[in-house]
């Protein structure tokens, strides 16, 4: 867009959408929808994931799965992890 001589542009103040009205929109879709928001705003963060993370995961994963399947490895009931974690913190 070319202005003609002697004319400026003019400012156009755009108001953004209340956060809650973001929000409720957000609610509002699907979960699938809801996902991809989600990754597209971690990778915003975080930035893109490091090259060979995902297969490293799913390797620790499935080592993690064998320990347990194997008996090598004794799973705590949740509710004793979070006793025991009371009383170290004094709770």
């Amino acid at each position: 867009m070319s202005l003609r001589p002697g004319r400026q542009a003019a400012t156009v103040w755009v108001m953004s959408r209340p956060v809650t009205q973001i929000q409720q929109e957000i609610r509002d879709l699907t979960i699938a929808e809801k996902k991809e928001i989600l990754c597209s705003l971690l990778e915003e963060l975080d930035g893109p994931p490091e090259e060979g993370v995902d297969e490293a995961w799913a390797a620790e994963v499935e080592r993690r799965f064998q320990e347990v399947e194997s008996g090598a490895v004794q799973c705590i009931p949740a509710a004793e992890v979070f006793s025991r974690l009371d009383k170290i913190l004094g709770k």
